[in-house]
């Protein structure tokens, strides 16, 4: 009986939390993305982290539009991956532009 009943809970838990196995999401950081011209060119930034402990890279959008030899920005999307509540994550900064 108290099986049955941890293993209601769990499965509760992880019906409630969105994502806390395995979560790969990409959404855009623009209000009006209906009216935005996406452009050609396409540069991106990731930071990553493990254990929740250690953490590099360089997620601005500066970087992204570096790498992607942009100057000038039309839009931005975020693509964040997790596994295990964030025992591994990574969040990627795409710009895209001119």
């Amino acid at each position: 009986m108290k099986r049955t009943a941890l293993l209601m809970v769990i499965l509760a838990f992880t019906v409630v939390i969105n994502g806390c196995l395995y979560a790969n999401v990409k959404t855009p950081l623009d209000l009006d993305a209906d009216k935005t011209d996406i452009g050609n060119k396409v540069g991106t930034s990731t930071i990553q982290s493990v254990l929740w402990l250690v953490a590099w890279g360089d997620g601005s959008t500066e970087t992204a539009a570096k790498n992607g030899n942009i100057s000038v920005i039309h839009h931005m999307d975020q693509e964040v991956f997790s596994i295990l509540f964030g025992l591994y994550g990574k969040s990627t900064t795409i710009v895209y532009g001119e």
